[in-house]
């Protein structure tokens, strides 16, 4: 993978897939578990969200390694480096808790037939479901932590020598 598109540094670019991506698949997840007609409606969507979120972690990481080992060593960059090897480990796994929580929650298809038990499921499928959801939302509530964590360490690694200088006329900071 190349380290700069049309002469700005890739990592940049990509990582506002995750950006983006991460927090919507937190959304996402919170809403399905909390709302039974999200879940309905939405909760396909949510997992393919979080997965792609998921597949962008690995890409951002690869560029910014890429670039990182184009730039002087900076404990602050491998601040971030680090947090970001870190993300992928908890939103993976979210995405797969938030699959088999929206798998073990859609509707009961009817079984019809001699013998047959309709809509029912086994007894082990209530207390899974409860399990899911608990850890779906804690996978979600590190997400956006984790990612917070990272934004603010690369923004202090990209901006800690800047200086700011304050308005030179009234209306210059609008």
């Amino acid at each position: 993978m190349p380290t700069f598109l049309a002469g700005l540094p890739l990592h940049p670019l990509v990582v506002h897939a995750v950006v983006v991506l991460v927090p919507l698949a937190v959304l996402g997840a919170v809403l399905v578990v909390a709302w039974p007609a999200a879940r309905r409606r939405f909760g396909w969507l949510a997992v393919a969200v979080a997965a792609a979120a998921t597949v962008s972690i690995p890409i951002a990481t690869s560029t910014g390694e890429a670039l990182r080992d184009r730039l002087a060593p900076d404990p602050l960059i491998a601040t971030h480096a680090e947090l970001g090897d870190q993300l992928l480990v908890i939103v993976a796994p979210m995405t797969i808790v938030l699959a088999g929580f929206v798998l073990l929650t859609r509707r009961p298809r009817r079984v019809e037939g001699p013998g047959a038990m309709v809509g029912a499921q086994p007894r082990w499928t209530r207390p899974a479901i409860v399990a899911l959801a608990v850890v779906a939302v804690a996978l979600a509530a590190a997400s956006a932590v984790q990612v917070i964590r990272i934004g603010d360490s690369g923004a202090r690694a990209v901006w800690h020598d800047t200086q700011y200088v304050p308005p030179t006329r009234h209306g210059d900071d609008d």
